[in-house]
């Protein structure tokens, strides 16, 4: 069975930091491109950040660059996404997705809330 089940959402202030993390579990992780996306009230779905498989090429939408970090424990079955100097409008629900070719699969999300 498939699962992908992240955690480490929460409120936070702006400029303060969270780490997100993507337990998955019966597939081939290390296979897979990782993605974070992200969705907020209203909007619709974005790519947040990709990884590929080994780590070869990583990938931020213009809004994170330089504040976020995408990462991944093949060992663990676990990708991650470091985020730093959180803005406001950096509030959504927080996504992982794995793909490899038409195989495409999602976690529940994980609300990340900036706000004073």
């Amino acid at each position: 069975q498939v699962q992908l089940v992240e955690s480490g959402g929460g409120l936070v202030q702006p400029g303060g930091s969270l780490r997100l993390s993507c337990v998955t579990s019966g597939f081939t992780f290390s296979s897979y491109f990782m993605n974070w996306f992200r969705q907020a009230p209203g909007k619709e779905r974005e790519l947040v950040a990709m990884i590929s498989p080994f780590g070869i090429s990583k990938n931020y939408a213009d809004s994170v660059k330089g504040r976020f970090t995408i990462s991944r424990d093949d060992v663990k079955n676990t990708g991650y996404l470091q985020m730093n100097s959180l803005k406001p409008d950096d509030t959504a629900v927080y996504f992982c997705n794995a793909q490899f070719g038409n195989l495409d699969y999602w976690g529940q999300g994980t609300q990340v809330t900036v706000s004073k």
